[in-house]
């Protein structure tokens, strides 16, 4: 009963943090953070029991056993982080894999005090602090923006001054070069109301650039 019983909290705990994963639309939520969770409370009863069974015999190291998840579970987290154009996504779900990972471990070794204060610790940072950023930030938002131009790769400081003239700043860029043609994929934080079709407006008047496109929220 005991061993199921810790189980079963893992399940709980991992699923609870992949909830607000799967709420926030990302494909590493509900069912993810359960699994990693029950896997690794699982890894740490099989090292306890191989302990009790083998250890006096064998030297048998549960806390090698729990080190091998830790480095392991990276491998998983890694395929959570995706790139989009010019910016980096899925940090914050592989760092909650991570940590699911040892929250597995704590209830597998009956630390039952850790893994709930760990995964009270992580819902608070995941749902009050994001509500705490929203606010601070008012309506900041980050777009992407990629623009087609031809000339010299200098025409960046010419889009810079049009974002700067409606209160959006670019975070991150990358620029590509093909055949004369310059492509630049920009990250572009906006504060306050957004001016979308006049802020294209300006940035179509920038000397080269032929096209604007812009991406989803970031």
């Amino acid at each position: 009963m005991v061993i199921l019983g810790r189980l079963c909290l893992a399940a709980v705990l991992g699923g609870a943090i992949g909830l607000e994963r799967e709420l926030h639309g990302r494909a590493a939520g509900l069912r993810t953070h359960m699994v990693v969770c029950l896997g690794a409370a699982l890894i740490m009863l099989t090292a306890e029991h191989l302990y009790q069974h083998y250890g006096a015999r064998n030297a048998v190291d549960p806390g090698r056993v729990a080190a091998h998840v830790v480095s392991g579970i990276g491998f998983l987290g890694a395929g959570a982080i995706l790139r989009f154009r010019a910016s980096i996504r899925g940090l914050t779900t592989a760092a909650g894999i991570w940590v699911a990972a040892g929250i597995g471990l704590a209830a597998g070794s009956g630390f039952y005090v850790g893994a709930l204060g760990a995964t009270a610790l992580v819902l608070a940072a995941l749902i009050l602090l994001t509500r705490w950023e929203w606010a601070r930030v008012q309506r900041s938002r980050f777009k992407s923006l990629t623009i087609h131009a031809s000339g010299p790769v200098e025409l960046l400081s010419g889009v810079r001054s049009a974002l700067n003239q409606f209160g959006a700043e670019i975070q991150n860029f990358e620029v590509e070069r093909k055949n004369g043609q310059v492509l630049l994929q920009l990250a572009v934080r906006f504060v306050g109301a957004r001016q979308d079709d006049s802020l294209t407006e300006a940035v179509m008047k920038v000397s080269g650039v032929s096209r604007v496109v812009w991406g989803d929220d970031i």
